[in-house]
């Protein structure tokens, strides 16, 4: 009698069993972690609930002990800590070989990291080495139950118009990175305890080909992302001009101005400040849309605001299913109403628009 084996099949999945947990890649800049990582923990630390496995981070830098400890109260079970004066700056090199000989020698199941400029590089350049997949700017994060514990990364696709959940099957780690503002962050709990473990850099400076001589400050920065006050103006605002009525209300209430994608678009105002899918995902305290009819794009990149007032004439727009609330009328008389009260109720003197009047910066 003859027994012929089973020829694998495609969806046959390897015995990954050696791979357990969860890392997050915790990114910092002079010793301030950036709040993607906080909250990236947060989210990992639900997925390694449900595995039943270690939340784990790691922290790279240099003078970034006290980083370490807040991994802990915010949720990680167990961190790695390289510090060395080689890694005081961001550079791929030596920050990916860390990176690289921690997942060869822990195995982890999943690595998240931040998709901001620094992470986006260091992932793909990870991705690349191991070898293996990588989903990047997820907007979703799930596991599969035992036994296959498969990632379910979502993620726009085809312009936006649907969200695909990507699989890894054939290889591990699972990757994934996302935006600030996507997910929350869990608070700091100073009662937490765990493992903080220190590894070395196996690196000198002098192998290192690049050298970072300075640092210039791009002066149209926007932080959106960590903002608690967002005033946002959409296409209802008819041209560049009125954003000077929104700048004046965000600086009243210690904000920052967004823009939907049609506004940038259509050149009234810069890339960096638009919310949405292909801008900024942010989740600030208060959230104040002039103007925005609330295009699905827009409303998965603010819907997690504390607070949404929404200020439109049209009273079927969209942006008014998702907002706390919600004021119907001419946003040339309502926002420099506003404005104005807030001031007064600040102490803040009202500057009035050319002629005294708030119609003429139409």
């Amino acid at each position: 009698m003859t027994v012929k084996k089973k020829a694998a099949q495609p969806n046959d999945m390897p015995d990954w069993s050696e791979y357990r947990g969860v890392l997050v890649v915790v990114e910092q800049r002079d010793g301030v972690a950036k709040s993607v990582s906080w909250q990236l923990l947060g989210i990992g630390r639900k997925l390694a609930e449900k595995l039943e496995v270690e939340t784990i981070a790691l922290v790279m830098g240099h003078g970034v002990g006290h980083l370490a400890e807040e991994a802990i109260q915010r949720g990680a079970d167990k961190v790695y800590i390289c510090d060395d004066p080689v890694l005081s700056v961001y550079r791929t090199r030596p920050y990916s070989r860390v990176c690289l000989q921690l997942i060869r020698d822990i195995k982890p199941e999943i690595v998240l990291m931040g998709a901001t400029y620094t992470g986006r590089d260091l992932a793909g350049a990870i991705a690349t080495h191991l070898p293996t997949g990588l989903t990047a700017d997820t907007t979703q994060l799930d596991v599969e139950p035992h036994p296959s514990r498969l990632l379910l990364a979502s993620r726009p696709a085809f312009s936006e118009k649907m969200v695909a959940t990507i699989l890894c099957k054939q290889y591990r780690p699972q990757m994934a990175t996302a935006r600030a503002g996507v997910f929350e962050a869990l608070p700091r709990d100073p009662s937490r305890k765990g493992e903080i473990i220190p590894i070395t850099c196996e690196m000198k400076e002098e192998e290192i080909a690049a050298r970072v001589l300075d640092f210039i400050q791009d002066e149209k920065r926007v932080n959106l992302e960590d903002a608690d006050v967002i005033v946002a103006g959409g296409r209802g605002l008819g041209g560049p001009g009125p954003f000077r009525l929104l700048k004046e209300l965000a600086d009243a209430l210690g904000g920052v101005v967004g823009a939907s994608r049609a506004a940038v678009d259509a050149g009234w105002i810069g890339h960096e400040h638009q919310v949405g899918q292909t801008g900024h995902t942010v989740r600030p305290k208060l959230y104040i849309a002039v103007g925005i009819s609330g295009a699905v794009q827009h409303l998965v990149g603010m819907q997690n605001a504390d607070v949404i007032v929404a200020i439109n004439k049209d009273p079927d727009a969209p942006i008014f299913k998702v907002a706390h609330f919600g004021v119907v009328g001419d946003l040339f008389q309502i926002v420099p109403a506003l404005t104005e009260e807030v001031k007064k109720r600040r102490g803040l003197p009202f500057l009035k628009t050319e002629n005294n009047d708030p119609v003429a910066a139409r």
